[in-house]
């Protein structure tokens, strides 16, 4: 007997809809707000013969164990592969850790008694 798992499929609404939806526009602030206060970006003026980088926004319904939905999340992007290193950046960006990550990893470890370093 085969068992088929339900398959959901999501397509995100284009811009040009999501900015006209409460919710999405809601998840739109909170992540201007969140760049703002974590000062991810800095605003500068654009030099002389350069092109600014492009963003895009992504958007993405969060949903709970049983679907129901649990937040509409909207993210800031730049579009990076038009980016040169020493043109465009000259650090780069590394994803942090989620808590939750981190203590499993912590759990799993002393489970095992492992060291770590």
């Amino acid at each position: 007997m085969h068992q088929h798992k339900e398959c959901m499929l999501l397509i995100q609404p284009p811009f040009e809809e999501a900015v006209e939806k409460g919710e999405w526009k809601k998840a739109m602030k909170e992540e201007l707000a969140a760049i703002k206060k974590n000062d991810t970006w800095e605003l500068v003026d654009l030099p002389k013969n350069n092109m600014a980088i492009a963003v895009k926004w992504i958007f993405r319904t969060k949903h709970h164990a049983d679907r129901s939905i649990q937040k509409q999340k909207a993210r800031l992007v730049a579009k990076g592969y038009s980016q040169q290193q020493g043109v465009d950046y000259e650090e780069t960006f590394s994803p942090v850790a989620r808590f939750e990550t981190i203590r499993i990893f912590l759990a799993l470890a002393a489970q095992l008694s492992l060291s770590i370093y």
